[in-house]
């Protein structure tokens, strides 16, 4: 290999690792709304049910090792204590690593959002963004006082 060609495939690879972790970062804390509830993607079976807020409640998926997860729960629990019948559940997935697989969860944290029938209305991988969760968490909580 000459050294033109090591030095053409060193950039090559840098413009690849750049375009996908700016591509990541775009993605992270943003919210990915759902519209219809499907049956594999309700939460009523992770929790007890007076776990849940009966208006709507904030899940977020965390693991011990997790660097923002700490920050993200304070964010959560200043976000649910606004709200009256908002609550916020935190799952370990070191305890519940079958969560993990069934959520898809790639990322921690990752909040779902659940309406008041423990349907996914909303899912942010990585910190959500506070905008974007008020506006989430409001949708959710006109439609269902509707």
């Amino acid at each position: 290999m000459t050294v033109l060609l090591a030095v053409a495939a060193l950039a090559a690879v840098l413009a690849l690792a750049t375009v996908l972790g700016l591509v990541l970062r775009a993605r992270t804390g943003r919210a990915h709304h759902r519209n219809a509830a499907r049956p594999d993607q309700t939460v009523a079976d992770i929790a007890p049910p007076e776990a849940f807020g009966p208006r709507a409640t904030l899940v977020q998926f965390s693991t011990p090792t997790c660097a923002r997860c700490p920050a993200t729960r304070r964010q959560l629990d200043v976000l649910a204590t606004q709200h009256p019948g908002v609550a916020r559940l935190e799952i370990d997935l070191a305890d519940r690593p079958d969560l993990a697989a069934r959520f898809n969860v790639l990322q921690t944290p990752t909040v779902l959002l659940v309406d008041a029938d423990h349907a996914i209305r909303t899912r942010f991988g990585g910190p959500p963004r506070p905008p974007e969760l008020a506006a989430a968490l409001a949708t959710v909580l006109t439609q269902e006082s509707r």
